[in-house]
């Protein structure tokens, strides 16, 4: 068994040695098909923001950070409303009255959670992602999750401003580009239903119930003809 210690020296290939190797970097391929995408202009659109009060020490950070991104991507601070919760839990109902009021082009959620010694954690995590959820896929409104559910403080201050970037940036990012995206969607829908069906693509049990009630009122008409025709060669009653 041959040891390897620090005076080794892997010995070169002979096939490569003296030769200098470059790396040939190909491109990520592209689709042709086209796609219906949004945009990060947020100008002339409403956004709502809910934080929690809990874990104020991350949070506030987060919801700087959600503001910078909106105004640096066209929104005014008069497009901005701000709503503050006690903590994680209470967000998706504070989010989904915001997105009922129909003022709002998108809702980010921020918030921080922390595990502890119990199962209080997995519980608020479960119950807030799920209730934001529902709350964008019931009222058709955009909702951003920016809610942080980390292991640690450590964890939690790298996403809020350190090493892993901030996290209520993003959340403001990817809540522009939905609402973009769905306005977008939205005017593909409308000019699919101004255009006229011709006859031939429409369903097929609505002309076989067109031919019916023709049909119907054909033999209606005929019995009519035939009621007001007098009988020939009918007696008439002496008086």
């Amino acid at each position: 068994m041959t040891r390897i210690g620090r005076d080794f020296k892997p010995t070169p290939d002979p096939t490569i040695a003296g030769k200098k190797l470059r790396l040939k970097l190909e491109s990520l391929p592209e689709s042709d098909m086209p796609a219906i995408e949004g945009s990060l202009i947020a100008v002339e659109k409403r956004f709502a923001i809910v934080v929690s009060r809990f874990n104020a020490f991350i949070t506030e950070r987060l919801l700087l950070s959600a503001v910078d991104g909106l105004v640096r991507s066209g929104a005014t601070k008069d497009e901005i409303d701000v709503a503050r919760v006690p903590g994680a839990f209470e967000i998706p109902l504070a989010a989904r009255k915001l997105a009922e009021t129909g003022k709002y082009d998108a809702v980010i959620c921020i918030g921080c959670l922390l595990r502890g010694g119990t199962a209080h954690y997995d519980v608020i995590v479960n119950e807030v992602t799920r209730g934001i959820g529902q709350s964008a896929q019931e009222t058709g409104v955009p909702h951003a999750f920016g809610v942080l559910t980390c292991e640690n403080l450590e964890q939690a201050i790298d996403r809020a401003g350190l090493k892993m970037g901030n996290k209520g940036f993003d959340a403001a990012l990817a809540a522009v580009e939905m609402a973009s995206l769905q306005k977008a969607i939205s005017s593909q829908r409308s000019v699919v239903s101004k255009t006229k069906i011709p006859r031939s693509a429409r369903n097929d049990k609505s002309n076989v119930r067109n031919e019916k009630s023709d049909i119907r009122n054909s033999k209606s008409d005929l019995r009519n003809r035939k009621s007001k025709k007098k009988p020939h060669g009918a007696k008439t009653k002496r008086k």
